[in-house]
């Protein structure tokens, strides 16, 4: 039994173990060639975050994916290289919108080389990525730019908020589904489909993808709040100090607009003022921790598993199938 990927996932058997691995550093190895540039500042910027490492999450679900085909088929590790590529290039973004400082437990590419060339390297690798979407002809396009139209959706949706009398918890739902379940649900989507799997599994797999991506995403909404340690490459309660709705807060949000308990509405305003001062924003942490509405994000992230579990069960069984399986099961577990 072999520990790969995110969460140390434990893969227990050995062809499988080692289809992983050299899935896994092919795709390393295709991310450093996709990130080249004939100008050496260029691929210093473009390579920032490669060298910085990561879950590679989505690559991951790809190789597992392509097991309920021909796992060695030509498109599986450059379609990993791509939603990775694609991924990569989000953060350049996010970082940029959010105003991070450190990501993956590096300087971000704006707190090093300023906004412009973050977003600029942000859209180099965009274009990488679909350089490479190119060879693996039209369909593989078509998915991956309606992935990519929803990838943005969501973002256009969080920047937004929610409209009129739409519930927040809903609208931020969706914006992970948006954000994040979108290509999460490729990635699977592409392993199964370059590996020649049935279309049946290729659907069966895409569905899993979508909820297991929106409860990777509350996983670390709950980390935020939860952890005492660095995980994701985060300080905990960035989130919480940069103002970005993750949803413990929204619960707290309705819990406070609904019931008006005056520990809640307390809560809501702290979370509101300056959580630049630090004994502030330890307040408001501790005061989150033991709140109802960190069980309740909890459960919501037990719910998106489940059901990203349930999707397999029409699948045969197999050590593919319970590695998803699994996958499921450390979500959980990250999220306590």
């Amino acid at each position: 039994m072999t520990v790969v990927g995110p969460f140390g996932l434990s893969v227990r058997d050995q062809a499988l173990e080692a289809d992983v691995q050299t899935g896994l550093a092919a795709v390393e190895a295709g991310l450093l060639d996709a990130t080249k540039s004939e100008i050496p500042f260029i691929t210093e910027a473009a390579q920032h975050l490669v060298l910085a490492g990561g879950k590679r999450f989505r690559p991951l679900l790809v190789m597992l994916a392509a097991q309920f085909g021909d796992p060695y088929a030509p498109g599986v590790v450059p379609s990993a290289v791509v939603v990775e590529l694609t991924h990569l290039a989000t953060l350049y973004h996010d970082d940029v919108m959010d105003e991070a400082d450190v990501r993956r437990g590096v300087d971000s590419a704006n707190t090093r080389w300023g906004n412009s060339i973050a977003v600029l390297t942000g859209d180099f690798l965009f274009a990488r990525a679909s350089h490479t979407l190119a060879d693996l002809g039209p369909e593989a396009v078509r998915i991956q730019s309606e992935a990519f139209e929803r990838l943005v959706t969501g973002q256009i949706l969080e920047t937004a908020g929610p409209q009129g009398d739409r519930d927040p918890v809903d609208h931020y739902l969706d914006v992970l589904g948006g954000k994040t379940g979108s290509l999460v649900a490729v990635s699977c989507r592409f392993g199964a489909m370059m590996s020649g799997a049935d279309e049946s599994v290729v659907d069966i797999l895409t569905q899993y993808g979508e909820r297991l991506g929106v409860a990777f995403q509350l996983a670390d909404d709950v980390l935020d709040i939860a952890s005492d340690s660095h995980e994701s490459g985060k300080t905990p309660g960035t989130d919480l100090r940069e103002g970005i709705p993750t949803l413990p807060v929204l619960h707290l949000r309705a819990a406070a607009a609904a019931h008006g308990s005056p520990e809640d509405v307390e809560l809501v305003e702290l979370i509101d003022g300056d959580l630049g001062d630090d004994a502030r924003h330890a307040e408001v942490l501790r005061r989150l921790r033991v709140h109802p509405a960190l069980e309740q994000a909890r459960r919501d992230t037990v719910r998106f598993a489940e059901e990203a579990r349930a999707m397999l069960a029409p699948l045969p069984d197999g050590y593919a199938k319970s590695a998803l399986m699994e996958l499921c099961d450390a979500v959980v577990h990250r999220a306590g």
